[in-house]
């Protein structure tokens, strides 16, 4: 069997910002190593070296993404505050996404950093499902245990009623924070 030959520096770099442009999907850091024949920790180093180089990806639960805004389309932002237990987490992703709308991110205040947000980029039950076996298998805290359940989320949708939909279902269980 031939073994693989490394990608080099920015052959790399360019062929790894490649494959997330035309990825639907998250890649892996351990994906993006095994195509590059590189470690996943080179991987690290090099998505860090493209945001810095002002490239939109973004680390989710799932993988890596290139943040690609559609030609044409207006796409609606919102921010909304939320507050529950980290057992409803689940139920208050899949309210949102099964109206049609992305959850980017979740942001707390916290009293030494200030700000933490996390990047999250569910939208649709799939892949709230892969964001929740993530939380399970890692035992990873969720934010908002540090803030007694309060957190933001930032919301985008094709519609503005999208939004509005997301956020009178999430009132109507008490998970909207008013």
């Amino acid at each position: 069997m031939m073994e693989q030959k490394k990608i080099l520096g920015d052959e790399r770099r360019k062929f790894i910002l490649q494959l997330l442009r035309e990825s639907s999907h998250p890649i892996t850091g351990s994906e993006l190593a095994e195509k590059t024949n590189v470690s996943r920790q080179v991987i690290v180093g090099d998505i860090t070296l493209l945001k810095a180089k002002g490239e939109p990806i973004i680390a989710t639960s799932q993988g890596y993404m290139f943040l690609q805004q559609p030609a044409g389309n207006i796409i609606y932002q919102r921010i909304i505050a939320c507050r529950h237990t980290p057992a409803e987490t689940e139920k208050e992703l899949n309210m949102i996404v099964d109206h049609g709308v992305t959850v980017k991110d979740v942001k707390i205040e916290h009293a030494v950093y200030g700000d933490l947000t996390a990047s999250i980029m569910v939208s649709n039950r799939e892949e709230v499902k892969q964001f929740m076996n993530k939380l399970e298998t890692t035992k990873a805290p969720l934010l908002s245990e540090l803030t007694g359940g309060i957190h933001l989320h930032t919301l985008t949708a094709a519609r503005e009623t999208d939004l509005d939909r997301a956020e009178t279902a999430l009132k109507k269980e008490g998970i909207l924070l008013e």
